[in-house]
């Protein structure tokens, strides 16, 4: 049963890996036909073509490898300084532009010289080229306030599961007391396991992280502490202890660290709770910008995940994870001993955070990614009103296949780090509890 919920779990992600794709490229396709540029082709994964449909001047198809996708758009490249075509010349780089540039032709019929990519206008193609990745961005943030707020995220929450007997220091890393500790003051005050704090202070709130703060806060003060016990409330009153305790960041996540602050002493029961719409919206902000760190930190992963793939290193949690390695885990979710509705919870911010990541990745001003080809028309767009503006010539279109050579260094580090990835995610694969 476990394997079957296992393979469930993986073709679960694949599905929602290939809805994503398709989305992207829906996001492309529309842009294109709405400013007039001819796609002959539409298609879900690279290799070879397992079904396709011709549908007005657009194939439409899904192929073997569900790793990608493309649409293909005439003219993507402008011809040659002579206005054609050039011919091939024995430099490699220059084969190169000359190939992406033949490419970029290739498909041209009568007609289609009103209706090539880069005859529009920058805005306009910067617009064909956002609206994919932000296509992922939509589908993400939708699927995000999804889980949020219909089925709630599994977090702390304002009932305590457990409480100290005494006060230890976080970096002491011991559970058991000894007999020069103090006792903990939430011991002192009274308080059980299944209480609910309803008030601390006389501030009342339902949400851990504003309760945690207002104890961190309090250090050496006697405060008064209302909880739920029972079905009913009962006032207790603690002297908060100061203690050596794990450091927060801003969102409330615990990192590595420690600081002097209030300590209470007692653990937080973990509970599935509903998000509000502002809890929603700030949450996502912070795992944008967790994300956006992520990529930063690409590089300087890379030795760990080497180590991983192919000494004795440990997987890191954070560590870069692939497709493979996504669906490992999507499998491992569906076999996890929870409610379904988290499984589905949990599966759905999989393929949210998946979309996030090509939103961000996609963004990126490099060629061959679509934030390439925006930086390019940006640059068209920059350089054409500078010369207005100062009564020079039009420099014309920005040859952005003149990039080719940097297209294939970039291209071929992605390759070399995707292949990493996979190995470390089959030899050693991110794992989830």
């Amino acid at each position: 049963m476990t394997t079957l919920m296992m393979i469930l779990g993986i073709v679960v992600f694949v599905v929602g890996l290939l809805v994503s794709i398709a989305w992207h490229e829906l996001g492309h396709l529309s842009t294109a036909k709405l400013f007039g540029i001819r796609v002959p082709q539409y298609m879900v994964g690279f290799g070879p073509t397992l079904f396709s449909r011709k549908k007005g001047d657009t194939e439409y198809g899904i192929k073997a490898i569900p790793l990608g996708g493309y649409i293909r758009m005439i003219g993507m490249f402008p011809p040659g300084e002579d206005g054609k075509i050039e011919a091939r010349s024995t430099s490699p780089f220059r084969s190169m532009v000359e190939d992406a540039r033949a490419a970029a032709f290739e498909e041209l019929q009568p007609g289609d010289e009103t209706r090539l990519f880069y005859t529009r206008k920058p805005w306009k193609r910067v617009i064909v080229m956002f609206a994919g990745p932000f296509m992922n961005l939509i589908l993400a943030v939708g699927l995000f306030f999804t889980v949020l707020m219909g089925f709630g995220i599994t977090q702390q929450t304002n009932t305590v599961a457990s409480v100290s007997d005494c006060v230890i220091q976080a970096s002491a890393k011991r559970d058991t007391c000894k007999a020069s500790d103090p006792q903990s003051p939430a011991k002192a005050a009274g308080l059980q396991a299944k209480d609910k704090i309803v008030s601390f202070n006389g501030i009342t709130t339902d949400k851990w992280n504003t309760l945690s703060d207002e104890i961190r806060e309090s250090a050496g003060k006697t405060v008064p502490i209302v909880v739920e016990r029972d079905g009913q409330q009962k006032t207790l009153t603690a002297k908060i202890a100061t203690n050596q305790v794990a450091k927060k960041d801003s969102s409330g996540q615990i990192t590595d660290g420690y600081v002097k602050a209030g300590f209470l002493g007692f653990t937080a029961a973990t509970g599935v709770v509903h998000q509000s719409f502002g809890d929603s919206v700030s949450w996502m902000t912070d795992r944008v910008g967790d994300a956006v760190d992520s990529i930063v930190a690409l590089p300087a992963k890379i030795p760990a995940l080497w180590d991983a793939a192919f000494g004795d290193g440990p997987r890191e949690a954070d560590s870069p994870m692939g497709v493979v390695g996504a669906a490992r885990v999507g499998g491992d979710i569906a076999g996890l001993d929870i409610p379904a509705t988290q499984k589905v919870a949990m599966s759905l911010m999989l393929v949210a955070g998946f979309n996030l990541s090509l939103f961000l990745f996609n963004m990126l001003p490099l060629l061959p990614l679509d934030g390439g080809h925006i930086a390019g028309a940006l640059w068209e767009a920059l350089r054409r009103n500078f010369a207005r503006v100062f009564r020079r010539p039009d420099p014309g279109p920005f040859d952005v296949a003149k990039l080719m050579p940097v297209a294939y260094v970039v291209a071929g580090i992605f390759v070399c780090f995707t292949i990493l990835v996979l190995i470390a995610d089959v030899v050693n694969p991110v794992k989830i509890s």
